[in-house]
This record gives C-alpha cells, sequence and structure tokens, in this order.
C-alpha cells in the first residue's frame, strides 16, 4: 500500500449518467466505495471526477512522416494524460508502443495495429501499402499484433481521377473483415468520402472513422447494423486547408473536400439524431497534436449533441464500447477531476484540477 497513497475524492463522482455519488476511494491503486478500515496518509481530492476520458481515435507514435522515435512517442502520452485522455483507441500506428504497457503513470492503449492501405493510395510511410489479394493476410497478421482492432484504410484520392474514391473491392473487403471476426478483432476503417461506406457496411465493419461522406440513404444501414462512428471534427477542421493546396492539381477533390467539411455538423447530427453510436477522438499524431479531447467534445456539442451524451461520448458510453471499466468497485483508479459540473458546460474539460493514474495524482 505504500507504493500507491489511499486517495478520498469527494463532491460529485459521475459514475454513469444517471448515478452520481458522494465519494469514493483508492487503496492499493484501485477504486472502492467503502470507507478503507484504519486508512492514514490519506490525501483527499474535492471536485466533479469522471473516469479518465477515452480518444477514441489517435495515434501515439506516428508523425508526420511515419513512426516516431520513443522520446517522442513518450511526449504524445504524456500531453494526452495532462488533458486527461487515459484511455486511447489507437487507430493505426507503424511504432511498437507495447514498452507504454509497462509504464503505471501513462494513458492505457487499445491498439489497432498498423494501418492497411491500397498501393500508393495513403500518406506515406504511415501504412502497409498492399494490393486487394494480400488484404486477407494482412488482416490476420495485424488482427494479432493489436489489441482487438484492425483498421483499414477505406478510400483516399485517386489521382488518376482526381477525386476520392473507395480503395478496395468488395470481395476482398468482406473476406478480410470475416476473418478478423474470426480471430476475435472488430475492423474500423479510415473513410471521407461516400461511395465506400454500403460495401464496408454491408461486408460486416464495426466502425468507420471520420464518417464525412455519410449520407441520409445510408443512416438506416449504419443504425441497422449498429455500426459506431468517431467523427474527428478537429481533423474535418483542417479540410478547407487541404483543399487550398489541391485547387491547382485535384479541383474536384477540393471542391469535394469542402462540400464534406461545409455539411460536418448536419451529418453527426443527422446520425445522432438517428441513433448512431458517436464516439470522441481527436485523430492526433500525424499532423494534428496531441491533447485535443476536450476541443473535439465541444465540436460534438456544436454539432447539435447534448452536452451530457457528448460527454459520455468520451467517459460512460465509449468505455463500455471498448470494454474497458469506469468508476466501478476494483477497477484500476483512472479518473479526472474537475472544478464545475461538465455536464452543464463541456468547456471545463479543458482545464482539469487533477488526473489520476493507476491511484496516483500525476497532473
Amino acid at each position: 500500500m505504500s507504493d500507491h497513497p489511499v486517495l478520498h475524492v469527494k463532491g460529485a463522482i459521475l459514475v454513469g449518467r444517471d448515478e452520481v455519488r458522494d465519494e469514493l476511494w483508492v487503496v492499493g491503486g484501485r477504486i472502492t466505495y467503502d470507507r478503507p478500515a484504519g486508512a492514514r496518509d490519506i490525501t483527499t481530492v474535492d471536485g466533479w471526477a469522471l473516469p479518465g476520458l477515452v480518444d477514441a481515435h489517435c495515434h501515439v507514435g506516428l508523425g508526420p512522416h511515419g513512426p516516431v522515435d520513443r522520446d517522442t512517442a513518450h511526449r504524445q502520452a504524456l500531453t494526452d494524460r495532462e488533458a486527461g485522455t487515459l484511455l486511447i483507441r489507437d487507430a493505426g500506428s507503424p511504432s511498437d508502443t507495447r514498452w507504454i504497457d509497462d509504464r503505471d503513470d501513462l494513458p492505457k492503449i487499445i491498439r489497432a495495429g498498423r494501418h492497411i492501405a491500397r498501393t500508393r493510395r495513403y500518406l506515406r510511410g504511415y501504412a502497409h501499402e498492399i494490393e486487394p489479394d494480400d488484404l486477407v493476410g494482412y488482416v490476420a497478421q495485424e488482427a494479432a499484433r493489436g489489441d482487438g482492432w484492425v483498421k483499414l484504410v477505406g478510400d483516399w484520392i485517386d489521382r488518376d481521377l482526381g477525386d476520392l474514391s473507395a480503395c478496395w473491392p468488395r470481395g476482398p473487403v468482406e473476406a478480410a473483415i470475416t476473418e478478423a471476426h474470426r480471430l476475435g478483432a472488430r475492423v474500423t476503417a479510415h473513410c471521407f468520402a461516400e461511395d465506400a461506406l454500403r460495401d464496408l457496411v454491408e461486408a460486416g465493419i464495426d466502425c468507420v472513422e471520420h464518417a464525412t461522406g455519410l449520407t441520409d440513404d445510408l443512416i438506416p444501414l449504419f443504425v441497422e447494423r449498429r455500426v459506431a462512428i468517431v467523427p474527428t471534427l478537429v481533423n474535418i477542421a483542417t479540410f478547407p486547408d487541404l483543399a487550398a493546396g489541391g485547387d491547382a492539381k485535384f479541383p474536384r477533390w477540393s471542391a469535394h473536400m469542402r462540400r464534406l467539411h461545409a455539411r460536418r455538423y448536419d451529418t453527426v447530427r443527422s446520425a445522432y439524431d438517428a441513433g448512431i453510436p458517436v464516439y470522441v477522438g481527436t485523430d492526433a499524431g500525424g499532423t494534428l497534436p496531441h491533447g485535443l479531447v476536450a476541443a473535439e467534445v465541444a465540436e460534438l456539442v456544436t454539432a447539435g449533441i447534448p452536452a451530457p451524451e457528448a460527454l459520455a461520448a468520451t467517459t460512460w458510453a465509449a468505455r463500455d464500447w471498448l470494454g474497458r471499466p469506469g468508476l466501478t468497485e476494483g477497477a484500476p483508479a483512472d479518473l479526472v477531476v474537475y472544478p464545475t459540473d461538465p455536464r452543464v458546460d463541456v468547456r471545463v474539460l479543458a482545464a482539469p484540477t487533477r488526473v489520476v493514474v493507476n491511484g496516483r495524482v500525476v497532473g
């Protein structure tokens, strides 16, 4: 017990959307709602406590040109931790970040292996670049390397077409998703545009990243199949600048990117209103900085999702979806404390007063 000081967190413990407790204790790095008998040297923390925030689309170990060194990956993870992100679904990374699992002061990571992309149809240095005949084999390989997820690049610019287009034929992607499920892994896919979505969903995809191409005719299919989306609106905000850079060479692509950006909030709100599960993800890594989780929650609210539900998308609902505990009896004490009620104003997420990882106050 000397390695894990006893904490007493009191005020408002937001165990769930509708469950609030007055206090919890942390003993041996784990949560309990029973006052520990005979405890001494107790540290008390006051405020509004949430489970450690979830970034369901993040890339630790990825930089603008591909893999980064360990020191850089460490700084990325620390930046996320200081923002209150204590659970990351790493949606594709070329770096081996398993060393983070041995650290009890850094966020926990659920990995999707390395991106799997079509040859010359993605950012250089990020992905395995392969052809459709090899898709099943690479999906099986990354299912073994990941933590229950595999990441496909579902569409990207086709330079001959001059616009976004689907990367994979229906047959190979259906076989690959079937193989991933057989191996116990879920599959997600990067998708900006419209034309890859129906095949991916009908083939059994579990999640779509970005989903800016989601249209009204596709929404019922997503609802029927319970396919989640992670909109990454802080990333979609970069579309106008990307489009401006492509005006001269790829004007069709640039115009498409502007249209997707212009309707981004309507797309997310329509998905939420229809019952499609929506989760928080920032797409940090690559070209975006880490530590943007509060900004992404605020973007979901701007899109029209009620504040308590936007909060759930980075806390209770997100942890349930990923199969990780929140503020439950016996769970690892990963929590974040705020000075005011984040259900009322999510902007408070940008200023945590305490960050606790595995029972230790680290920020």
